[in-house]
């Protein structure tokens, strides 16, 4: 998943986005300070650019209390800014009103990047209370930006005049972004409906932030928490013994906790032996914002929904999906609507086919009872095991951590595109398991920072992402920050991270969106890097997860991390054979959540706000998804993405994505496969691109045609049929 804050002309900090540290690595850069220091005794370090290397966030002098003053003094000097430009007695040029626009905001950005990145991997309850307090003000700094009537006059007249300005390249796409940002945002209603969308805008982002917090509370407290260590059954030692680990941390001494992860189904589910246990995980997780307590979400985010459906109507659009969708590639609800429906016949075929071979084999084993949501992935790595002789036990110790990391994604990157990384101790990070990397280019000259941050903290968000600290920019100077951040498991002290290798594809896949930051290229910040549509944006991540499997890259990185042998050719054959294993459930689940995102914001203005559960079972049944047999990946009421992350209307985006990648993955197995020419030619004519041109055209111009379904399902094993 990509996070991006898209600078500080968004509503408000937007999630959109794997990462690294080794718990048995002693050696690393310093970690964020506690925040003590009594306010006022000390320089403001947000307050003056970093004079750390690439302009990286100074973290071990920031401290909690910055924040807000920072942000005060970064909204202060960016409305100053922008009245500046609105107000020039100079005739409106490219120069002093688009260009003054990408130098604007400097302040507040730095500001704002470096506290997305605290507020979404290592918050605390200071952060979060600020992260409600200054969402609204964010919220209200985007309408004074994007609402003024001087300033849209004066970006409409350049936007009027763009074929006499002979304005052309990433010029003449400012130009166009502009315009039509303004527009989107209202800048052509009345006083008085502007009025009622500034409101509008500041609760939606109030909601956002409300939402984000209560779902990290929820999540924390709905782990599964036992004093039976037979209630484990199943679980590894390791895993044991990180649960135990895991109850230490909380205080809760003599008890294991397996915290919940992002998703409805938990890796755990695969393991656990005693299905009463697996029943308890699963209900947490289904039930976690749903329980009538303090974190219920089931109020907020139909509020949410009404009120987007409202804002959407004040623009002049049917919908708020019409509205979010005409900026991406698919361009209109009806396009994805039509995407999804040619998926979920086959999909849901295939999940049914795969329920009668679990429910055969749970009636071979003599269980007497139906397939239930809790059983699915215990008798299906069963089944998977019998049928490819493969589980996770046996794969764990060829993926560790540092191996996959260096050996397999850096690998990877290397092969392609030339670029070599050497670990920086001396860069500040937030918390001791981060650890940073210099990035240089095919020549040896510097390129980019990257930090990752891969273990499981309650007080880290679920979920894995993309972001930057700093963006490229050729205008202002800037070499690219970029962060990934993951939720593996920890392990115990002393004890390698072993990973599944579904692990291992989040590693390469957030890598994938890195490299969409590193290898930005553009003049402007705003066009930069994946500042892309939702849509398109999940190309270079999803394509780089294919590299994986590649025979050479799979060699050179699963090695066992005790004996140094490398993986048997048997094993890795298995795995790859194995890709196509359960894929009617897995492609479904992702069908149950991108429909409910669908439906929740096809919702018609004035609809009063509906009661959750029953418009999350009609949205379902509507979509032909059955979800006694597949649950959404995402249930309505903890789907982060869709309600505070900036994906609403938009988590198709992961599937549309899905069949570019596979269209453009086939293209590189025409072409010679893990090559530097293939390498240079998609840095150049996507990664490096930014959002330059149209998404269509950029796409057809590296693949020669436009994208087929075909490569998507045929990877998938998917088939049509009953």
């Amino acid at each position: 998943m990509l996070r991006n804050a898209l600078l500080v002309l968004v509503l408000v900090a937007l999630a959109i986005a794997g990462a690294f540290a080794l718990a048995s690595y002693s050696s690393a850069p310093t970690p964020m300070t506690e925040n003590q220091a009594p306010a006022g005794t000390r320089a403001n370090p947000l307050l003056t650019p970093s004079p750390l290397p690439y302009g990286a966030p100074p973290f071990d002098r920031i401290q909690d209390a910055d924040f807000k003053p920072a942000f005060e003094a970064g909204i202060k000097q960016n409305l100053d800014e922008i009245a500046a430009i609105a107000e020039r007695a100079e005739a409106p040029t490219f120069e002093n009103t688009l260009v003054a626009l990408e130098r604007s905001g400097q302040l507040l950005t730095r500001v704002n990047l470096a506290f997305n990145g605290l507020s979404s991997a290592n918050t605390n309850p200071a952060l979060q209370a600020l992260q409600e307090e200054v969402a609204p003000k964010l919220a209200a700094l985007d309408d004074a930006i994007f609402l003024n009537g001087k300033l849209f006059t004066r970006v409409e007249a350049i936007w009027q005049q763009r074929d006499a300005l002979k304005l052309a390249g990433q010029d003449l796409r400012l130009a166009e972004y502009y315009y039509k940002r303004f527009v989107r945002a209202g800048a052509k209603l009345s006083d008085a409906d502007k009025a009622t969308l500034k409101a509008l805008n500041e609760e939606d982002a109030s909601l956002g932030a409300k939402f984000t917090n209560m779902l990290m509370a929820a999540t924390k407290a709905g782990a599964l928490a036992t004093s039976n260590a037979a209630d484990l059954a199943g679980l590894t030692p390791d895993e044991i013994q990180a649960a135990a680990e895991a109850a230490k941390a909380r205080g809760q001494q003599g008890q294991w906790v397996v915290p919940l992860q992002n998703t409805t189904q938990h890796p755990a589910l695969a393991s656990l032996t005693t299905r009463a246990t697996r029943e308890r995980l699963f209900t947490s997780s289904w039930t976690r914002t749903a329980k009538g307590d303090a974190n219920d979400t089931r109020e907020l985010i139909a509020r949410l929904a009404a009120l987007r459906a409202r804002r959407a109507a004040l623009l002049g659009y049917p919908t708020h999906a019409a509205w979010s969708v005409e900026e991406q590639m698919a361009g209109k609800p009806e396009a994805v609507q039509a995407f999804l429906a040619r998926l979920v016949p086959p999909a849901m075929a295939n999940a049914r086919r795969e329920a009668r071979d679990i429910q055969a084999l749970i009636d071979q084993q003599g269980g007497g009872f139906t397939l239930a949501p809790w059983d699915w992935d215990f008798y299906a790595e069963q089944v998977r095991k019998a049928r490819y002789d493969l589980n996770n036990a046996v794969l764990a110790p060829y993926l560790s951590l540092d191996r996959v990391l260096v050996d397999g994604v850096f690998y990877t990157a290397q092969e392609l595109y030339g670029i070599t990384f050497k670990e920086r101790r001396d860069i500040p990070v937030w918390d001791p398991d981060v650890r940073v990397f210099e990035v240089f280019d095919k020549d040896g000259s510097p390129l980019a920072l990257f930090y990752c941050d891969y273990f499981k903290r309650d007080n880290k968000n679920g979920g894995a992402w993309m972001d930057n600290f700093v963006y490229q920019s050729r205008l202002l100077g800037t070499k690219p920050v970029v962060y990934n951040v993951a939720n593996f498991a920890k392990p115990a002290p002393g004890q390698p991270a072993l990973l599944t290798f579904d692990d291992v594809g989040t590693l390469f896949h957030e890598f994938g969106h890195a490299l969409h930051g590193i290898f930005a290229n553009s003049q402007y910040p705003t066009l930069s890097g994946a500042n892309v549509a939702r849509d398109f944006v999940e190309l270079p991540s999803q394509i780089n997860e294919h590299w994986a499997l590649e025979p050479k890259v799979l060699s050179h990185f699963a090695v066992h991390h005790q004996t140094g042998q490398p993986m048997p050719a048997d094993l890795a054959e298995k795995i790859r054979k194995a890709v196509t294993f359960n894929q009617g459930y897995a492609l479904t689940e992702l069908l149950g959540s991108a429909s409910l995102d669908m439906q929740w914001h096809a919702l018609a203005p004035g609809s009063p706000a509906p009661n959750a559960d029953a418009f999350e079972t009609e949205a379902l049944k509507r979509a032909g998804i059955d979800q006694s047999v597949v649950p959404p990946r995402y249930r309505s009421s903890y789907f982060l993405h869709i309600w505070a992350n900036g994906y609403d209307a938009g988590y198709y985006a992961y599937l549309w994505a899905e069949m570019l990648d596979n269209d453009a993955f086939q293209w590189f197995q025409e072409n010679g496969g893990l090559t530097r020419a293939n390498g240079d030619r998609f840095r150049e004519m996507i990664l490096s691109r930014g959002n330059v041109s149209d998404y269509a055209q950029l796409y057809r111009a590296f693949r020669g045609k436009d994208p087929s379904i075909e490569w998507m399902l045929k990877r998938r094993g998917i088939v049509a049929g009953k």
